[in-house]
């Protein structure tokens, strides 16, 4: 991470000092930025004259006392607040009354470093994410006691440096861990009821909303070492609240050493560092279709009915399905125990699918099934809906599905952010798109769905459930019983 800093610093225009405890570790930070300049020379990306201005920018501070000319130092050592403080308060005796200092701290809270200096107001948070060179976002935090100048010249060099800066209130995760929890935390739980297995929900996750990893493949790529330690951090920072609850199968493989791609063992198994997939199954193959009958009350009925003719399907329009047919229900939130339930429809005949998103926008279709459903009517489903060629996943009974499920939590933890005030709505979009990659910011994914949507889906799942994980939002209630864009900026 200090290496990362130091090389877009140092392409900045800035001179830079390098400093480490251990000697050994800024030198080889030196040797690492001037061979990857050399390649970059080789390659023909920059000249021999740029290559050796870069080089004459990074020095090696051999003792803290070097710093004391910097006009702004950035902290990046362990996560430790006994250790950052103790920093800090070394820091502060030798650099000039001017001299901002900033920490990279992912976790720990910016106040209570602060807290412990003579001079807290020129202390801020100054957040990178790895590779920094690649990942164009930078939080700035600011405390209570941070002057407002300050955090307009972090913002300012953050720009000078390539990147975008975002600015936070000191919370436990300020922008994107706090935004990203839902994402791995919801995926977590359904992996946990055994509604599918992970490449599923990997799979349906990328192919329906447009992640470039699903949320397995994800942790397994950070490595539990990282993302388990977090999701507990920022728990029980929050006092426990809900909406953070980790899940047992992060803390079963973290205590056993199952890792993720580093350890060669994660959700998926590796070799030299590649997941080995088992191939997805092919379509059943079904040679007499039942007739399809569609709920009065499915999500999307209209598209759905068109979906169904387009795949040659036989429909029946009654008000009620004949003994023979498949019934499909698309419910939003609910299962579909509970719609075949209330709709008093034969189980074993029913399944859902999820209606959610248009379906010409996603490379995948969902269904579900219930207890009851029974395997010929699962197998006359998936093909059905596989004749086009779309890949077809069929899991067990959960209310929301797959992608309503976390979609909901991403925009519903995303829009708590907008109602305790941590961060501008349009600095929340910058920095999940930006820092998490994740196909466009929750805000906008919310649009999408539809806010009154994303509202139904919360509202079902706490039945369903009965959990207060799902409690919407009242920043989120407000804006889908009015049918307001999430991205509305507010008059005050």
């Amino acid at each position: 991470m200090g290496r990362g800093i130091a090389q877009i610093a140092a392409q900045s225009g800035s001179t830079v000092h390098l400093h480490d405890q251990q000697a050994e570790a800024a030198q080889s930070a030196q040797k690492a930025l001037f061979a990857q300049w050399d390649k970059l020379q080789d390659k023909g990306r920059i000249s021999s004259l740029d290559n050796a201005a870069l080089k004459s920018r990074i020095h090696l501070a051999e003792r803290l006392e070097d710093l004391s000319a910097c006009d702004l130092v950035i902290e990046a050592i362990i996560e430790r607040l006994d250790a950052k403080v103790a920093l800090f308060s070394k820091l502060e005796a030798l650099v000039s009354n001017t001299t901002l200092l900033t920490t990279n701290t992912s976790s720990l809270s910016v106040n209570a470093i602060a807290a412990q200096l003579k001079h807290p107001q020129r202390l801020a948070g100054f957040h990178f994410f790895n590779p920094v060179p690649l990942m164009k976002v930078v939080e700035v935090i600011a405390g209570f006691q941070t002057l407002p100048q300050a955090c307009q010249a972090l913002s300012q060099y953050a720009i000078d440096m390539g990147h975008t800066p975002v600015l936070a209130q000191d919370t436990p995760g300020f922008i994107v861990n706090h935004a990203g929890r839902a994402y791995n935390t919801e995926a977590l739980h359904i992996a946990g009821e055994g509604v599918a297995d992970f490449a599923t929900i990997d799979r349906i996750l990328r192919d329906q909303v447009g992640f470039k990893l699903g949320p397995f493949e994800l942790m397994d790529l950070t490595g539990l070492d990282v993302s388990h330690p977090v999701m507990e951090s920022i728990y029980h920072q929050y006092y426990e609240e809900s909406r953070f609850r980790p899940h047992v199968i992060t803390a079963q493989r973290y205590a056993a050493g199952i890792l993720g791609r580093k350890t060669g063992q994660g959700f998926y198994n590796y070799i030299d560092g590649v997941a080995q997939l088992q191939p997805e199954p092919a379509a059943p193959q079904v040679d007499a279709m039942p007739p399809v009958w569609v709920s009065t009350r499915a999500a999307r009925r209209a598209e759905l009915y068109q979906l169904l003719q387009r795949l040659g399907a036989s429909i029946e329009t009654g008000a009620s399905p004949s003994p023979q047919a498949l019934s499909l229900v698309a419910p939003l939130g609910f299962d579909v125990t509970t719609v075949a339930v209330v709709e008093r429809l034969d189980p074993a005949r029913t399944l859902g699918i999820d209606m959610l998103l248009d379906d010409a926008t996603t490379k995948r279709r969902v269904l579900a099934t219930n207890p009851a459903t029974r395997y010929d009517m699962r197998q006359a489903a998936q093909a059905l809906f596989a004749r086009d060629g779309k890949p077809v996943s069929v899991i067990k009974d959960s209310g929301g599905f797959v992608t309503q499920r976390v979609m909901a939590a991403i925009v519903n933890m995303a829009s708590d952010m907008c109602q305790q005030n941590i961060c501008s709505p349009a600095d929340l979009e910058t920095a999940v798109s930006l820092g998490l990659g994740y196909p466009m910011g929750p805000l906008a994914m919310g649009n999408l769905c539809g806010p009154s949507n994303v509202l139904e889906v919360l509202f079902n799942m706490q039945t369903v459930y009965g959990d207060p994980r799902y409690r919407p939002s009242p920043w989120l209630r407000r804006r889908g019983a009015i049918g307001l864009s999430l991205l509305h900026t507010e008059h005050t």
